[in-house]
Protein backbone atom coordinates (compact mmCIF):
# COMPACT_ATOMS: atom_id res chain seq x y z
CA UNK A 1 0.00 0.00 0.00
CA UNK A 2 1.65 3.30 -0.81
CA UNK A 3 -0.19 6.61 0.74
CA UNK A 4 -0.41 10.41 0.09
CA UNK A 5 -0.75 12.51 2.97
CA UNK A 6 -1.49 16.05 3.00
CA UNK A 7 1.31 17.03 6.16
CA UNK A 8 0.08 19.95 8.34
CA UNK A 9 2.69 22.81 9.62
CA UNK A 10 3.63 21.58 13.16
CA UNK A 11 3.30 18.20 12.83
CA UNK A 12 6.15 15.48 13.50
CA UNK A 13 7.11 13.21 10.42
CA UNK A 14 6.66 9.92 12.83
CA UNK A 15 4.15 8.48 15.37
CA UNK A 16 5.63 9.05 18.86
CA UNK A 17 6.42 12.33 20.39
CA UNK A 18 9.74 13.39 21.47
CA UNK A 19 8.19 15.34 24.12
CA UNK A 20 4.48 15.95 25.63
CA UNK A 21 2.77 17.61 23.36
CA UNK A 22 4.09 17.73 20.12
CA UNK A 23 1.88 16.16 16.95
CA UNK A 24 2.90 13.65 14.98
CA UNK A 25 1.38 11.26 12.15
CA UNK A 26 -1.28 9.51 14.96
CA UNK A 27 -3.34 12.16 14.95
CA UNK A 28 -4.13 11.41 10.64
CA UNK A 29 -5.43 8.06 11.37
CA UNK A 30 -3.10 6.52 9.14
CA UNK A 31 -3.40 2.39 8.53
CA UNK A 32 -1.69 0.56 11.04
CA UNK A 33 1.95 -0.81 10.26
CA UNK A 34 2.48 2.32 7.40
CA UNK A 35 5.82 4.65 8.17
CA UNK A 36 6.86 7.75 6.51
CA UNK A 37 8.74 7.46 3.57
CA UNK A 38 11.25 10.12 3.78
CA UNK A 39 10.45 13.34 6.47
CA UNK A 40 9.53 16.55 6.40
CA UNK A 41 10.56 18.93 9.01
CA UNK A 42 7.99 20.13 11.55
CA UNK A 43 7.82 23.20 9.81
CA UNK A 44 7.29 22.08 6.41
CA UNK A 45 4.38 20.90 4.84
CA UNK A 46 2.97 18.69 1.72
CA UNK A 47 3.34 15.68 0.21
CA UNK A 48 4.51 12.61 2.22
CA UNK A 49 4.62 9.13 1.71
CA UNK A 50 3.88 6.28 3.82
CA UNK A 51 3.91 2.57 3.10
CA UNK A 52 3.90 -0.67 4.68
CA UNK A 53 5.92 -2.29 1.75
CA UNK A 54 9.86 -2.92 3.00
CA UNK A 55 11.98 -1.51 0.46
CA UNK A 56 9.94 1.77 -0.78
CA UNK A 57 12.30 4.09 1.40
CA UNK A 58 15.49 2.85 -0.90
CA UNK A 59 13.99 2.87 -3.90
CA UNK A 60 12.84 6.50 -3.27
CA UNK A 61 15.43 7.86 -0.99
CA UNK A 62 19.09 6.39 -2.03
CA UNK A 63 21.16 9.00 -3.15
CA UNK A 64 22.28 6.90 -6.42
CA UNK A 65 18.53 7.06 -7.79
CA UNK A 66 18.63 10.79 -8.06
CA UNK A 67 14.99 10.69 -7.52
CA UNK A 68 13.16 14.19 -7.72
CA UNK A 69 10.99 16.04 -4.97
CA UNK A 70 10.23 19.58 -5.94
CA UNK A 71 9.30 22.14 -3.24
CA UNK A 72 7.19 25.60 -3.31
CA UNK A 73 9.45 27.93 -1.24
CA UNK A 74 8.26 31.53 0.49
CA UNK A 75 11.53 33.11 1.06
CA UNK A 76 12.72 36.73 2.94
CA UNK A 77 13.27 39.10 0.49
CA UNK A 78 13.13 39.49 -3.19
CA UNK A 79 14.72 36.87 -4.70
CA UNK A 80 17.28 37.47 -7.18
CA UNK A 81 18.62 36.24 -10.84
CA UNK A 82 21.66 35.87 -9.36
CA UNK A 83 20.73 34.10 -5.97
CA UNK A 84 18.48 31.56 -8.93
CA UNK A 85 22.23 30.74 -10.77
CA UNK A 86 23.67 29.85 -7.69
CA UNK A 87 20.99 27.57 -6.42
CA UNK A 88 20.82 25.97 -10.27
CA UNK A 89 24.20 25.42 -9.62
CA UNK A 90 24.54 23.82 -6.63
CA UNK A 91 25.50 25.35 -3.57
CA UNK A 92 27.89 24.86 -0.49
CA UNK A 93 26.53 23.72 2.78
CA UNK A 94 28.32 21.38 5.14
CA UNK A 95 31.43 21.41 3.59
CA UNK A 96 29.88 19.57 0.34
CA UNK A 97 28.34 21.08 -2.87
CA UNK A 98 24.96 20.05 -3.60
CA UNK A 99 23.43 19.02 -6.64
CA UNK A 100 22.86 21.33 -9.32
CA UNK A 101 19.07 21.77 -8.73
CA UNK A 102 16.06 23.20 -10.96
CA UNK A 103 15.51 26.78 -9.54
CA UNK A 104 12.43 29.68 -10.64
CA UNK A 105 10.06 31.97 -9.74
CA UNK A 106 6.41 30.75 -9.31
CA UNK A 107 3.35 32.98 -8.11
CA UNK A 108 1.52 30.25 -6.35
CA UNK A 109 -2.35 30.11 -5.48
CA UNK A 110 -1.83 28.70 -1.61
CA UNK A 111 -4.26 29.57 1.26
CA UNK A 112 -1.98 31.36 4.27
CA UNK A 113 -0.67 29.27 6.81
CA UNK A 114 -1.81 28.74 10.07
CA UNK A 115 -0.14 30.31 11.93
CA UNK A 116 0.92 32.98 9.08
CA UNK A 117 4.30 33.47 8.37
CA UNK A 118 5.90 36.43 9.39
CA UNK A 119 4.87 39.81 7.76
CA UNK A 120 7.54 42.78 7.76
CA UNK A 121 6.03 45.84 5.85
CA UNK A 122 9.44 47.07 4.68
CA UNK A 123 10.89 43.66 2.96
CA UNK A 124 9.01 41.72 0.29
CA UNK A 125 8.74 38.03 -0.07
CA UNK A 126 8.90 36.05 -3.02
CA UNK A 127 8.60 32.26 -4.22
CA UNK A 128 10.33 30.08 -6.33
CA UNK A 129 9.81 26.16 -7.31
CA UNK A 130 12.80 24.29 -6.57
CA UNK A 131 13.02 20.59 -7.58
CA UNK A 132 15.95 18.64 -5.48
CA UNK A 133 17.44 15.20 -6.75
CA UNK A 134 18.71 14.51 -3.30
CA UNK A 135 17.40 14.96 0.23
CA UNK A 136 19.92 16.16 2.97
CA UNK A 137 18.62 16.99 6.16
CA UNK A 138 17.06 20.46 6.05
CA UNK A 139 18.67 20.74 2.57
CA UNK A 140 16.13 23.57 0.62
CA UNK A 141 16.59 25.79 3.83
CA UNK A 142 20.25 25.63 4.17
CA UNK A 143 20.45 26.49 0.36
CA UNK A 144 18.01 28.94 0.25
CA UNK A 145 19.93 30.89 3.20
CA UNK A 146 23.31 30.13 2.01
CA UNK A 147 21.68 32.19 -1.16
CA UNK A 148 21.01 34.95 1.22
CA UNK A 149 16.87 34.53 1.38
CA UNK A 150 15.96 32.05 4.15
CA UNK A 151 13.08 30.28 3.54
CA UNK A 152 9.43 31.28 5.56
CA UNK A 153 7.47 28.88 4.06
CA UNK A 154 8.13 25.30 2.47
CA UNK A 155 5.85 23.03 0.79
CA UNK A 156 6.67 19.64 -1.06
CA UNK A 157 4.28 19.76 -3.98
CA UNK A 158 5.63 16.69 -6.00
CA UNK A 159 7.67 13.24 -5.62
CA UNK A 160 8.79 12.01 -8.73
CA UNK A 161 6.01 13.27 -10.95
CA UNK A 162 3.11 12.85 -9.03
CA UNK A 163 1.79 15.89 -7.38
CA UNK A 164 0.37 16.78 -4.32
CA UNK A 165 -3.55 16.03 -4.77
CA UNK A 166 -5.15 19.38 -4.91
CA UNK A 167 -8.28 18.21 -3.22
CA UNK A 168 -6.41 16.98 -0.18
CA UNK A 169 -6.53 19.26 2.33
CA UNK A 170 -3.55 19.21 5.23
CA UNK A 171 -4.13 16.11 8.05
CA UNK A 172 -5.93 13.56 5.11
CA UNK A 173 -4.40 11.17 2.85
CA UNK A 174 -5.36 8.58 0.39
CA UNK A 175 -4.13 5.36 -0.99
CA UNK A 176 -2.61 6.01 -4.53
CA UNK A 177 -4.00 4.53 -7.64
CA UNK A 178 -1.92 2.16 -9.99
CA UNK A 179 -0.93 5.05 -12.51
CA UNK A 180 -0.33 7.50 -9.77
CA UNK A 181 2.14 5.01 -7.51
CA UNK A 182 3.70 4.74 -11.46
CA UNK A 183 4.41 8.33 -11.35
CA UNK A 184 5.78 8.42 -7.98
CA UNK A 185 8.85 6.51 -9.34
CA UNK A 186 9.04 7.68 -12.65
Amino acid sequence: MLLALHKPYGVLSQFTPDRPGQRTLAESGLPPGVYPLGRLDRDSEGLLLLSDEPGLNTELLDPSRSHRRTYWVQVDGGITESALLDLRAGIVIGGRRTLPAEARIIHPEIPPREPPVRFRKSIPTSWIELELREGRNRQVRRMTAAAGFPTLRLLRIRIGRFDLPANLPPGHWRELHPDERASVFA
